[in-house]
């Protein structure tokens, strides 16, 4: 697949907070994109400045003379993979005080370096943070679905959108959404993907933390790719791969920060009762996602659960990447409760309404394929906005009071 340059859903907030903020931060994976995009933001910016730190020269410079790194120039400017050094964070903050014209800096990231208490302590009230993921296929096929307004607004009708083929929905979630990846073909994304997380772990992880089980890290991993449906059991990964408990939060923390893995909180209301608090953990990419299960085109052919898998982490991230684009907030979460009721996941926005989804590999849909969004309807009663089940047939159908399909497609389809 040959990509055309890729427009990115997060530009316009981007452009927003430099108009009104001093520091901006783009964080997310390495390989995302972040770079690219930073340097489409400062193109015609004459006095800006770019400075990566993965250029060693610039990193020896940025640790023995933090001060002078960030000095000087009038324009923007950007400083790439800022974890690298966050002693230049203290004199940024010195500089935005000195100086709070907006758009004064902005910082890429491919560790969540945000999440330190020194540094949020030290940046609040400057700084507005923005998480790019890969590529979502609507960026791919260079259109604004809209559909997360759709699904949290009441009224709004399911779009209309094409069938999505089983053979289409593979190459998909085989291909994924690193810029890197796309347009390889199978075996030679696998070796880009074997490259990408050892180098992630034999250099982000390493510089981030000093860990003594480095060589745990794949089959953690692993472990955690084969528990994506399931909220996450600590007892059970750490037994899978020999972690202990102590260690294995640690671990797991790590991974967030280098976006490998996403969070998905659970939902919950004291309208519903016995409701697990339990987080998912979503793997970032689909294509990540299917190489630690070892798993090929074929077997996801084969395999209903394993695509049924896949595919749920799939339109996680993909509703991940539209949510990081879009304004006002909505939070993402799951829910599932003692007695078995599982919703794959929960829209909540701002003021409290609500939106179930299901996701179903099928290109049809039963009745029965509704009856966890009955029981989360019938609870929250007027906040409840609708419950979707996304499925690759191409008809929006109804099925009852707030209760839809919409077909898969219109994830990456325009509105």
């Amino acid at each position: 697949m040959t990509l055309q340059p890729v427009k990115r859903a997060l530009s316009p907030r981007l452009v927003a907070a430099l108009a009104d903020t001093p520091a901006v931060m783009v964080v997310g994976p390495r390989q995302a994109g972040k770079s690219t995009l930073v340097k489409e933001l400062i193109a015609a910016d004459a006095d800006a400045r770019y400075l990566t730190l993965d250029d060693l020269g610039n990193l020896e410079a940025a640790r023995q003379d933090p001060i002078g790194f960030v000095e000087g120039p009038t324009g923007t400017v950007a400083i790439d993979e800022i974890q690298r050094a966050p002693e230049l964070l203290l004199p940024i903050k010195a500089a935005i005080d000195r100086d709070r014209r907006p758009g004064r800096f902005i910082l890429t990231g491919s560790a969540q370096v945000m999440l330190l208490p020194t540094v949020s302590e030290s940046l609040a009230g400057r700084i507005e943070v923005h998480t790019l993921w890969p590529f979502s296929q609507a960026e791919i096929a260079g259109v604004d679905p809209g559909i997360v307004p759709a699904l949290v607004e009441s009224g709004t009708r399911g779009p209309a959108a094409p069938a999505t083929p089983r053979g289409e929905m593979i190459e998909r979630l085989a291909r994924g959404g690193f810029p890197e990846a796309v347009s390889r073909p199978d075996d030679r994304r696998a070796e880009w993907l074997d490259a990408y997380l050892s180098a992630i772990v034999q250099r982000d992880l390493r510089d981030l933390a000093n860990i003594e089980r480095l060589a745990e890290i794949p089959a953690l991993l692993a472990s955690l790719a084969a528990r994506v449906r399931a909220p996450l059991n600590k007892a059970d990964v750490g037994s899978s791969v020999g972690i202990p408990r102590s260690s294995l939060d640690r671990y797991l923390t790590l991974l967030e920060h280098v976006f490998l893995v996403r969070r998905l909180p659970a939902w919950h209301s004291n309208r519903i009762k016995q409701i697990t608090k339990a987080p998912k953990l979503l793997i970032a990419d689909s294509a990540l996602l299917m190489h630690l299960l070892r798993a090929d085109r074929t077997r996801l052919e084969r395999d209903d659960a394993l695509l049924g898998t896949v595919l749920e982490c799939f339109v996680g991230m993909e509703l991940a990447k539209q949510l990081a684009a879009a304004s006002p907030r909505t939070a993402l979460m799951h829910m599932r409760t003692a007695r078995g009721v599982e919703v794959d996941f929960v829209l909540e926005g701002t003021g409290g309404e609500v939106t179930g989804l299901e996701v179903k590999a099928a290109a049809t849909v039963r009745a029965d394929d509704f009856k966890h969004l009955i029981r989360l309807r019938d609870s929250l009663d007027d906040r409840f906005v609708r419950g979707v089940v996304l499925y690759a047939g191409g008809e929006p159908l109804r099925f009852g009071d707030r209760l839809e399909a919409w077909p898969l497609s219109c994830l990456w389809t325009a509105a």
